[in-house]
């Protein structure tokens, strides 16, 4: 039956793409999805009060993604970290993820910030906050990710206080972490990142610590959405320094690599594409990039559309998209950020998705969508 949205009919799909199930953890490539966390859509709160998680459903979403071979990454940006779930709330889900992963053997790495640091703080704040949070993840018995500090941006007066920094956090690490480059189309408040605006002179602070400390460095995440100067960090890396891609614009690219070199991945969206991308690294653990690029090149449309600016609100159709495949009940966000996407702009992300055939259902997704015009857009 023919949907009418707001750029016009559309008759959704009646089957969704045939994918193989699930299995063993992707060969070729390490993986991880970051993840989002699922709202308790009655709790009675106030916008200024700590985020309801529904722990069961976001639980099960990640076992979703282990299920399918992926790794977790965990307490990261795309689980609204500084936008909605507070320093208190992260440490939970930290703490359930990698219990819920040992259980299951699943792989994850967790993000380590300083979002307990509410307002100005000094380094040496900064470096404890950091310790804590290290400490936390750590003990969990997950990797660590050594996330970008908004709050170490707003102290430092220079690389060499990232250097500084940096460098005793390493040395502190027990194992090998991957250190996070979020650029400021993610977080405007990280502009300046490693002391510069001037990303050549970022990028040079960035490598200068990373062969430092390589036997403490497994890898670094780079979010920038820019493939070449991505493609430009990789190759200047110390042997054994792996490059995971931030970039949800460049991703099919970048992870089939060329004769030099490929990026593995660490990708908000491969939350909605999960079994699809799996899929894709499975068939490029076979040595067809071919068949991997015929996959995951149809996928760059949707998740353009789903980071476009203001890209720091790409969460709310990843949870859009969740909510439409069926993986849970509901289209509330912590920090009701389910408002922060237009019902066109959502209504176009169902569009591009169902042509893929994401949906395990496409029916519940196209009845969910004809709800959610309803409440929001009425009748015409």
């Amino acid at each position: 039956m023919t949907i009418l949205l707001p750029q016009g009919p559309y008759e959704p799909r009646t089957e969704p793409l045939a994918l193989p199930p699930g299995g063993a953890r992707l060969a070729s490539r390490t993986v991880f999805s970051a993840a989002h966390v699922v709202a308790d859509p009655f709790a009675d709160i106030s916008p200024d009060e700590p985020a309801a998680v529904d722990w069961d459903a976001t639980l099960a979403f990640r076992r979703h993604l282990w299920s399918h071979g992926l790794g977790v990454a965990e307490a990261m940006d795309t689980a609204q970290r500084g936008m909605g779930l507070d320093w208190a709330g992260a440490a939970e889900l930290i703490r359930r993820s990698a219990a819920e992963a040992k259980a299951v053997g699943g792989a994850i790495a967790c993000g380590v910030g300083t979002d307990q640091l509410t307002g100005p703080a000094t380094l040496a704040e900064v470096r404890a906050a950091y310790e804590e949070q290290l400490a936390l993840v750590e003990g969990s018995g997950a990797q660590a990710i050594l996330m970008a500090s908004r709050a170490l941006a707003a102290a430092a007066r220079g690389p060499e206080d990232y250097a500084e920094l940096y460098a005793h956090l390493l040395r502190q690490a027990s194992e090998p972490v991957v250190l996070h480059w979020l650029g400021p189309m993610f977080d405007p408040a990280l502009e300046g990142y490693w002391g510069s605006s001037d990303l050549d002179v970022a990028t040079d602070t960035f490598l200068k610590i990373i062969a430092e400390h390589p036997d403490k460095v497994d890898g670094i995440k780079i979010s920038l959405l820019d493939a070449a100067r991505e493609i430009d960090v990789r190759r200047r890396l110390p042997s054994g320094v792996r490059c995971y891609t931030g970039d949800d614009f460049n991703y099919p690219e970048l992870i089939a690599g060329d004769d030099r070199g490929f990026s593995h991945a660490l990708l908000g969206i491969f939350d909605p594409l999960g079994p699809l991308a799996a899929h894709a690294v499975r068939v490029l653990d076979t040595g067809d990039v071919q068949g991997f690029r015929d996959l995951l090149d149809p996928t760059v449309e949707l998740s353009r559309h789903l980071f476009r600016t203001p890209t720091r609100f790409y969460k709310t159709g990843v949870v859009f998209l969740a909510w439409l495949a069926g993986h849970q009940d509901h289209f509330t966000m912590v920090g009701g950020l389910q408002s922060a996407r237009s019902l066109p702009h959502l209504a176009k992300a169902y569009e591009l998705a169902d042509r893929l055939g994401l949906f395990p259902d496409p029916e519940l997704a196209a009845s969910r969508m004809r709800a959610l015009l309803t409440v929001q857009g009425g009748t015409r």
